[in-house]
């Protein structure tokens, strides 16, 4: 089908900035194409991300690039166990007028920003983490009964250690399922850690230059949400959700033997808004298959709880899904 002009024009406008966007990224970042990747779906598309990953490889560095390439405003939060809701909302403090009278005043905290790094957010407490993440879902903070919104765009990514780390506090499935997708970033090879020691110990040290604005990114994301999903492929996406649930006659092999939970309704919504933002990159303007199903990792490996028979046998999230995507056949069209 031959999409009008308009369209054309947008879908060019589109693969074009997320090209600029991600070419000033790798000036700075060394590797970690999927993680970027996953961060600009989740920015484009107005969720969160949650990255695991040991610490000293980039993520600070990474969001930061980011911020810089769309002239952002960038804040980070460095979460310990005893960091307070209001170490991140914001508190009202009393402060003395010129007359001399005295009167509450809102301080806001790192919260008020676009980009927000939650560094290590598993070692702070769960009452502290339930004030991001409200903050997350609401994109409003209420202190002291007032509510206050927070400004457009909004994107934390949150990263935490390995939940074998001690010292940590892991976040319950409720709370992780509130993120887009879980990102996991990898230690660099060999060739990648050279390049990193050659860009980080020169003269010079790149810097991302800006390409875009807020402004630019919130028309991104009005046309992803336009995008047009075909019903095959929206049922795709709901069959794979409905192969992790072990209970089920759908289930997969490896979902009915290692899993005690299946993902919920938001995993398909994942799959599908991050297709669309795949698609349009492509220059279609209609989501694939294949789009769900490079999705599907990123979507449900947060989303499926193991058993212990899985946790002993060291059988990660990431095999469970990929007997997933073998075992779901794709329907036709």
């Amino acid at each position: 089908m031959t999409e009008s002009p308009d369209i054309q024009h947008r879908l060019d406008e589109f693969a074009d900035t997320w090209q600029r966007i991600t070419g000033q990224v790798r000036r700075v970042i060394v590797g970690h194409e999927r993680v970027t990747e996953g961060v600009m779906l989740c920015l484009l598309t107005g969720g969160h991300a949650i990255l695991e990953g040991v610490p000293g490889i980039g993520k600070t560095l990474l969001v930061r690039t980011l911020a810089e390439a769309l002239t952002l405003t960038f804040r980070r939060i460095q979460f310990t166990p005893d960091l307070m809701p209001a170490d991140i909302t914001g508190t009202n403090v009393i402060t003395e007028t010129e007359g001399g009278r005295r009167e509450w005043e809102f301080r806001p905290g790192p919260v008020f920003t676009n980009l927000l790094l939650a560094d290590e957010i598993n070692r702070a407490t769960p009452k502290t983490q339930s004030a991001l993440l409200e903050a997350m879902q609401e994109r409003s903070v209420t202190v002291a009964g007032e509510t206050r919104r927070l400004d457009e765009p909004f994107f934390v990514l949150a990263t935490q250690n390995p939940l074998e780390m001690e010292g940590t506090y892991p976040l319950p499935e409720a709370q992780l399922d509130r993120f887009l997708l879980k990102l996991l970033m990898r230690m660099p090879d060999r060739g990648e850690i050279g390049e990193i020691v050659d860009r980080t110990t020169g003269s010079e040290v790149p810097r991302a230059e800006p390409v875009a604005d807020g402004p630019a990114l919130v028309r991104m994301r009005d046309l992803v949400r336009e995008v047009p999903v075909a019903a095959h492929v929206r049922d795709y996406a709901g069959a794979l959700v409905l192969a992790t649930h072990p209970d089920r006659d759908e289930a997969a092999p490896m979902a009915r033997k290692y899993l005690r939970y299946g993902a919920g309704p938001r995993a398909a919504q994942a799959m599908i808004l991050s297709g669309k933002v795949l698609a349009l990159v492509a220059g279609r303007y209609n989501v694939a298959m294949a789009d769900v199903r490079h999705m599907a990792a990123p979507a449900l490996r947060h989303r499926i709880i193991r058993n212990f028979e899985a946790e002993a046998e060291g059988v990660d999230p990431d095999r469970i899904v990929a007997d997933l995507l073998d075992h779901v056949a794709e329907p036709a069209e």
